[in-house]
């Protein structure tokens, strides 16, 4: 038998010795910054870098990202926000790159990302304009996760030519920039998710990391939209974990024979392709994982009712990724599943 990648047995310690036993005070407390340094000096915050930087298999990246999903959907959330700002970095060049891209690899800065807004376009609540030799933000960020965890973050907004422009700034209250109060969410409260407002926030040239016309980026960004999401099979996985084997088994072969297939369509040599396929798998996914999630509240009887209760956790988790990383493309074609299922 193969042993396991280092990285993927790591994220197996970190989810059964520290994440899962605390799941449920963190969904009522916050990811407290003990939980996220062990994930620093893991070494997992490296998996989406080049390969010289600590970076891994694609295969390996969802292991792990199921593994932490399944113990605490909260903290994998606060710490999966970091992973685009390093492969941005990877791909990019200039001083931003050779700055940040070794610290973030090494978990030696924990980043965030300010950009889900841009997939609202036409519109622009984020617009950059050039001032004093740099780019100046103006507009509203309407989510921003791990706020007072992240040391970074990953700002972006839309130009006046059309550009998608991306700059990297410190997570913290500066002139220009301001946070709201952490929302009170029904799902993931404990990931500290506020609102930015932005006015007049400048940067200096040298923190943009890229610029791309926006038909360009978004064609890119769809691919990432399209794929059934790792950390939904480990939540479904977890579900699974609490029922007995006669109400798991089917939910689990078909909980297995779509990851087999929406994994095989993540590594097709030929990203922009099968769409529609990678759309009905990532909408299937979602169904298996709330008869699961729906099954062990279901297990749980009154008990699942109390915050303390891992299958309510569990479901209010499910309904966070329902809606996590949706586009209208992927809202449509699970409504439209939906729909169909009852006829």
């Amino acid at each position: 038998m193969t042993a396991p990648h280092p990285l993927v047995a790591r994220a197996h310690r970190l989810a059964d010795d520290l994440l899962a036993p605390h799941a449920e005070r963190v969904d009522q407390e916050g990811v407290p910054a003990g939980h996220l340094d062990a994930i620093r000096r893991s070494g997992l915050l490296a998996v989406s870098a080049p390969a010289e930087y600590g970076g891994t298999p694609a295969a390996v990246a969802r292991q792990t990202a199921e593994i932490l999903a399944g113990a605490c959907c909260s903290t994998w959330f606060v710490q999966t926000q970091h992973h685009t700002p390093v492969a941005t970095l990877s791909k990019s060049e200039g001083p931003a790159r050779e700055r940040l891209l070794g610290p973030l690899a090494r978990g030696e800065l924990l980043s965030g990302v300010a950009y889900a807004h841009l997939r609202a376009y036409p519109r622009t609540p984020v617009r950059v304009t050039r001032e004093r030799g740099g780019r100046r933000f103006d507009g509203t960020v309407p989510w921003y996760t791990g706020w007072g965890l992240n040391d970074v973050m990953l700002l972006a907004g839309v130009t006046d030519s059309g550009e998608a422009l991306f700059a990297f700034t410190e997570a913290r209250e500066q002139p220009g920039l301001r946070a709201s109060a952490p929302m009170r969410l029904a799902a993931l409260t404990a990931s500290r998710t506020v609102s930015l407002e932005l006015d007049g926030f400048w940067l200096p040239e040298e923190s943009v990391v890229l610029r791309r016309p926006y038909g360009d980026w978004a064609a890119t960004d769809r691919l990432k939209t399209v794929n059934a999401s790792p950390a939904v099979f480990g939540i479904t996985e977890a579900a699974l974990s609490l029922l007995d084997d006669d109400t798991a088994a089917p939910i689990r072969a078909r909980l297995t024979g779509i990851r087999a297939e929406a994994y095989d369509l993540a590594d097709h040599p030929t990203p922009h392709e099968h769409l529609e396929e990678r759309l009905t798998l990532r909408t299937q996914a979602f169904q298996v994982m709330q008869a699961a999630t729906t099954a062990a509240v279901v297990a749980g009887g009154g008990r699942s009712m109390t915050l303390t209760s891992k299958p309510q956790r569990l479901a209010r988790e499910a309904l966070f990724l329902l809606v996590q990383g949706q586009t209208q493309e992927s809202r449509t074609a699970h409504l439209k599943a939906l729909v169909s299922g009852l006829t």
